[in-house]
């Protein structure tokens, strides 16, 4: 077997997991950040230009929800695989994911050319603010070839116990975007000042680089992922246990943009500023919650390797040193934001309306940060083992049944209080469940039960 298959199985579990989540959790750092720079510079150039970015941010996301969701089910799979030995299946699923990386961008530009404009009309009558988002939304959706096909080979990559590529391709396009930004968008250096399509263009820019570096990358792990013309095509069998996991990861991720949309068509309802702070908490919420992601990535392959070769006390062993990482992060962010409210806003020019709704609203998001590490690393291990079912039900209580209706109930005798603890309350049931459906899988599995010799 080769070294990385190796240290999955050997290697002691928590700095066996550290090493891996480490490269990740650095790259979503930067992934925050560029987020965050992002939107500094788009509502210094322009409120309105705030205003159209959190808006189309639902389909935006979407298109990373695919990418991440399908990567998650090839990740899912090769792992298995390689824990199982069985090279022929992890060549032939490197070629299944490139393939259906790039089907999924024709989806994407088929979105930006006829659903973009549609979709901000359902939330705006302003013009300008709807121009403003079709320009961005079209730019990004027809230029994410190079999101889709990174994030696939990122994910492949991962599988096989591989974090320091992926953090690289995922630094260099942060760093690129972050460069462009106020390049392209206030036209520095001689260059045109293109506004909000600077934004777009820059983000399309970065992507693409870190497209060119994964190329590179899964070149360089030809000994462990090979791609030969052969294998250029679909097989059903694979394709079907590929979304046995990336569908529900998919569509767990898309819930996000979901919630978002209907969150900002109920916030419109109270102000065009009640939506931009929305956005602006959903930007820097990913320094919360990107860390964790990181986390569960390095977790993942881990956990499913050692599910593939049946060692049921290091599949634990990765859920509860997962857990006791991520409830740190977040703990640590929940007091970050409960007691920095309002220099976090005024990275984002907060003028006094802003901030009088944005302050409390922050401190109450942030408690749900507290039960959202159950809610994180359990799924993972769903995941691993190839049961995505299970931790759709775990996102689907956190990022839409409770939380949009709760939202919309609230809302009319709380206000936007009412709007903000729905979310706690969506952390917390889902961390409860999480609970309940961990216990029944370690008492139904033959692996994970108790009773298994190979524990």
């Amino acid at each position: 077997m080769n070294q990385p298959a190796n240290k999955m199985a050997t290697r002691p579990v928590f700095p066996l997991l550290m090493s891996m989540a480490l490269p990740p959790m650095f790259s979503m750092l930067l992934s925050s950040l560029y987020n965050i720079v992002d939107s500094m510079f788009v509502a210094r150039y322009n409120a309105d230009a705030l205003t159209a970015v959190s808006l189309a941010f639902p389909l935006q996301n979407f298109a990373l929800a695919v990418s991440v969701g399908a990567g998650v089910g090839i990740s899912s799979y090769i792992a298995r695989r390689l824990g199982e030995g069985d090279t022929e299946a992890v060549n032939s699923a490197v070629s299944h994911g490139l393939l259906l990386s790039l089907i999924h961008y024709l989806l994407f530009v088929l979105i930006g050319f006829f659903a973009a404009g549609p979709f901000l009309s359902l939330f705006t009558d302003s013009q300008k603010i709807r121009a403003l988002g079709e320009e961005y939304l079209f730019i990004v959706l027809v230029g994410c070839i190079g999101q889709q096909v990174q994030i696939a080979i990122e994910k492949m990559l991962q599988a096989t116990g591989n974090m320091v590529w992926p953090m690289l391709m995922q630094a260099l396009g942060c760093v690129v975007n972050i460069i462009l930004d106020p390049i392209m968008i206030f036209g520095l250096f001689g260059f045109p000042e293109l506004g909000i399509a600077g934004a777009a263009i820059a983000t399309v820019i970065g992507q693409l680089a870190a497209m060119l570096l994964s190329f590179f990358a899964l070149y360089q792990a030809r000994g462990q992922l090979h791609l030969t013309r052969p294998r250029l095509h679909l097989r059903r069998e694979i394709v079907g246990e590929i979304y046995n996991v990336g569908a529900p990861t998919i569509l767990m991720n898309s819930l996000g943009s979901v919630l978002v949309t209907g969150l900002n068509s109920l916030l419109m309802g109270f102000s065009e500023t009640a939506v931009s702070v929305f956005g602006i908490y959903y930007r820097l919420q990913t320094f919360a919650f990107m860390p964790v992601s990181g986390l569960t990535q390095g977790a993942l392959p881990i956990m499913a390797y050692n599910y593939g070769s049946r060692s049921r006390s290091r599949v634990l062993a990765c859920l509860r040193d997962g857990l006791f990482v991520s409830f740190g992060i977040l703990a640590g962010c929940c007091l970050l934001f409960a007691l920095l409210p309002a220099p976090l806003l005024g990275l984002f020019g907060a003028n006094e309306e802003m901030l009088a709704i944005g302050v409390p609203a922050l401190r109450l998001l942030a408690l749900s940060y507290l039960p959202a590490a159950l809610g994180f690393c359990i799924p993972t291990l769903f995941q691993a083992v190839g049961r995505g079912r299970s931790s759709l039900v775990i996102f689907l209580l956190r990022q839409f049944l409770i939380t949009l209706p709760l939202a919309w109930l609230l809302a009319g005798p709380f206000g936007l209080t009412g709007i903000w603890l729905s979310f706690l309350a969506a952390e917390s049931v889902a961390a409860l469940a999480a609970l309940v459906m961990l216990a029944r899988l370690l008492r139904a599995d033959p692996i994970l039960h108790a009773e298994n010799p190979a524990a």
